[in-house]
Parts: structure tokens; C-alpha cells; sequence
């Protein structure tokens, strides 16, 4: 990857909407190498695709947790049922595997603390193998950002 390639990440994540024809003069090169060069960073899983952000309060969903989970054991069959089973849950929007004193922490988003405590009792203590959850709710967002400084 070359400094090139580093300008047309910055642009995209910066402007996803930018079309071919801006992005190619942006970074210095015509439109078919800049598409050339898109291509290929797809195809090497740099770029792993395009999304429309939403504001969650604009939908309802103001809500935010950040859940630890701790599960039963740590064996190979356990952690991949427990991601297959995370991976089914819209709500869960984030599932990080951890060091430390959890095994996961999940953000969920949620309607409202109650929406969040049936979800909880419902769907999230019946995850496989989870042995406790440690519930925390975010009091306001500071920043938020999927830009990677490239």
C-alpha cells in the first residue's frame, strides 16, 4: 500500500459518496487506475464494504450498553456457538472478545432502559454458556467515529 492508496481511504471514509470522477483528480490519477486501485483494495479486504450511518436517537434507539459477559468455560465449540448466537441479535451492534474480567463486552442499542431490560432477560441471558453479565449504560456520546486514522 502506498501513499496513493492512503489518500484514497482518507477520501472515501471522509466522503463515501464521492463519486469516480472526483476521487481519480483528488489523488492524482485518471479514473480507470483510481478504479484499478479501489478494486484492489476491496479485493484484499482493506475496504470491507459501504454503509449509510444512522443517527440511533433519530430512530428510537437512544439508548446505549456496553455489556460484559462472562461464559461458562473457554473452549473452542463454546466461543463459536456464543459469536454465531451474538451474531443473530441486531440489537448487539458490537461484540469484542476480551482480556481481563470479561470474556466479551457487547454494545446493544435500545429503545429505552426497559426495552434494554427485556432484552436482557430474554435474549442476552440465554446466550450460550453465559455464566454473568455486567451491565453499563453510556450517559452521553462524546465522539463516535468509524474513520481510521490512515
Amino acid at each position: 500500500m502506498d501513499e496513493i492508496d492512503l489518500k484514497i481511504l482518507r477520501l472515501i471514509q471522509a466522503q463515501p459518496d464521492i463519486s469516480l470522477a472526483d476521487l481519480g483528480p483528488a489523488v492524482g490519477l485518471s479514473q480507470t487506475p483510481c478504479w484499478r486501485r479501489l478494486k484492489k483494495l476491496e479485493q484484499n479486504k482493506v475496504i470491507l464494504g459501504r454503509a449509510v450511518l444512522l443517527d440511533p436517537s433519530a430512530i428510537g434507539l437512544s439508548v446505549n450498553v456496553f455489556a460484559h459477559l462472562k461464559l461458562t468455560n473457554h473452549r473452542g465449540e463454546t466461543l463459536e456457538t456464543f459469536e454465531e448466537a451474538v451474531a443473530q441479535c441486531p440489537e448487539i451492534i458490537e461484540c469484542f472478545s476480551m482480556s481481563g474480567a470479561s470474556d466479551y463486552m457487547l454494545r446493544i442499542v435500545a429503545k429505552s432502559i426497559d426495552h434494554y431490560e427485556r432484552f436482557m432477560k430474554d435474549r442476552l441471558s440465554h446466550l450460550p454458556e453465559v455464566v454473568s453479565i455486567n451491565s453499563s449504560f453510556a450517559l452521553k456520546c462524546v465522539k463516535d467515529t468509524r474513520i481510521l486514522p490512515v
